[in-house]
């Protein structure tokens, strides 16, 4: 079955992306064209251009002093840094050329509309896609200012609504708060409370406030923008799991990403005879 999948932004949330690109494949689902805002355009773009699990392995191996790397005085994090990296994992890629039809989303604030990326450098539409006001510097391109595809549309079903696929699936990382139960091995999870207890201690109120205020800013674009085009399956991943800066917990998130997948296929199965 041919799927058209769709990654909302939620930064560090969006790991969980990874998980659910897994499980669809590993359930034999062929994914066909993928839209995406912010995080979702990275794991999108990733997918798109066959890189995806390099760039696994990647934020798997990572340990704390490997993730400060990427962060600059007063603890923000260098997008310049980390695009380098993804180039370097992925390669350069112009998006009309991949072998998977991509979108990528961001805004402009020149022209004050939604921008669709589908054609043209890949990493420079999903940098300017995933420039969070007040986080990341905005893309300038072509005499546009463009940042965060999120201020305008979290999860952009309407790039794909005409697709040749079989069903559209969303994946949603503002879901409603929820216990999701999963498994790591011991010694991940002896990693994960390691890096928990050293991100507990430079973390300060400020970033908490940053968060809030960005979590409140997407969830209430979504709730306006979500009744527009109807995924034929929607993700829900909690908000509760992660904080958009959460970026050390890639392990638990991609986990938790497969399993919410799965169940959102078994109970899509169950209420769906064309399956």
């Amino acid at each position: 079955m041919k799927v058209s999948l769709v990654l909302s932004g939620g930064g560090a949330r969006g790991y969980a992306h990874i998980g659910v690109i897994e499980e669809l494949k590993k359930q034999g689902f062929e994914i066909v064209s993928i839209a995406g805002t912010s995080m979702g355009a990275v794991i999108g773009a990733l997918e798109a251009c066959g890189a995806l699990n390099e760039y696994k392995n990647w934020v798997m191996s990572l340990d704390f002093l490997d993730i400060f790397k990427f962060y600059k005085p007063p603890l923000r994090l260098d997008n310049d840094k980390i695009f380098n990296k993804v180039q370097e994992l992925a390669g350069n890629h112009n998006i009309e050329d991949l072998p998977i039809k991509f979108t990528a989303v961001a805004t402009d604030l020149t022209k004050k509309k939604e921008i669709w990326f589908q054609k043209g450098d890949l990493w420079t539409a999903v940098k300017a896609s995933s420039a969070i006001p007040g986080v990341f510097e905005p893309v300038i391109n072509n005499g546009r200012v463009l940042v965060d595809g999120g201020v305008l549309n979290i999860m952009p079903v309407a790039p794909v609504m005409s697709d040749m696929s079989d069903i559209i699936v969303a994946v949603n990382l503002y879901g409603d708060e929820r216990e999701v139960s999963i498994k790591l091995s011991k010694e991940i999870k002896k990693k994960q409370s390691l890096l928990e207890d050293m991100w507990d201690k430079i973390i300060n109120i400020d970033e908490n406030i940053v968060n809030r205020s960005i979590n409140l800013m997407m969830e209430v674009i979504f709730r306006y923008r979500r009744a527009e085009y109807i995924p034929d399956i929607e993700i829900k991943v909690p908000e509760n799991i992660a904080n958009w800066y959460d970026f050390h917990k890639a392990p638990e998130l991609i986990e938790i990403g497969r399993v919410l997948a799965k169940e959102a296929l078994y109970n899509a199965e169950k209420k769906s005879e064309k399956w």
